[in-house]
């Protein structure tokens, strides 16, 4: 699609029925993100996530057989701590049925990536803010706004590339490098929060749909899913106080002749009863 210059779409899903929104809608990618800790889970970040987490997610998201991509996260401490544990750790990914999965660092973790290709695991990288790295990073700050900094992040992608990656994301820095990124790399480029220039988009479930109440400021929030949802709910407590719902359409009767009999020998049963 980079070539032809058709503009990639994804976004997180981590559940059945938002796959199934996600796919319906017309996406090209579906990333079941280690962002469920804080948009499932509500922790505070995305370190506390478990790989069983993105396992029990990532099954639920295939239950709905998308016809797009899916990329499944690879959460901290899975596959840093040496080649064979990467490996191991991404095979399950695939063998559950992930099309690909995602890690997020660059030359730092190359040599884990390289192993995980050449075990013929197709990988997605990501770069500029790793938000699995946000201790290191001195939090959740802007990236590429120095010299240094956008040096690194070209390295970065270059390195990725050369071992095989298939696409990269880039969080969270300067379009400006981003562009950069997009240019030099002969691999598709997915932005988030990185300005207009990747070759394709990536934004959260959540903050999209205006579910998650304080969302990133570059996320654009398409509806106040918050809002809708909460009123909904409203309504249901408020109709179920005032013995609006349920309405006749929203439950069965027993047929009359039987409700008959029925009342008859209830009668007899609870004469019996009372003497007994």
């Amino acid at each position: 699609m980079k070539r032809e210059g058709i503009k990639i779409v994804m976004i997180t899903a981590y559940t059945y029925y938002q796959a199934l929104i996600a796919d319906a809608a017309g996406v090209d990618g579906i990333l079941v993100g280690d962002s469920l800790g804080m948009v499932i889970m509500g922790y505070q970040s995305t370190l506390p996530v478990t790989l069983p987490q993105i396992v029990h997610h990532l099954k639920a998201v295939l239950n709905a057989r998308p016809k797009a991509l899916v990329v499944a996260d690879m959460p901290f401490l899975s596959y840093e701590v040496s080649r064979d544990e990467a490996v191991r750790n991404a095979g399950k990914l695939i063998k559950l049925g992930a099309d690909a999965v995602k890690v997020e660092g660059g030359t730092e973790i190359i040599d884990k990536v390289e192993a995980m290709i050449k075990a013929g695991i197709p990988v997605m990288g990501h770069i500029g803010l790793n938000p699995q790295r946000y201790l290191q990073l001195g939090g959740y700050k802007l990236r590429g706004k120095t010299v240094d900094d956008a040096l690194k992040i070209i390295e970065d992608a270059k390195a990725l590339e050369e071992v095989g990656v298939f696409s990269i994301v880039i969080e969270f820095t300067v379009a400006e490098v981003a562009k950069k990124v997009t240019e030099i790399v002969k691999i598709p480029t997915i932005c988030i929060g990185s300005g207009p220039y990747c070759d394709g988009q990536v934004l959260v479930f959540h903050d999209l749909l205006g579910i998650n109440p304080n969302p990133p400021p570059f996320a654009k929030v398409y509806v106040n899913g918050f809002e809708l949802f909460k009123e909904a709910i409203k309504k249901y407590v408020s109709e179920v106080r005032q013995n609006v719902f349920p309405e006749e359409k929203h439950y069965y009767r027993m047929p009359k002749e039987e409700y008959n009999k029925f009342n008859a020998l209830l009668k007899e049963k609870l004469k019996r009863f009372k003497h007994s």
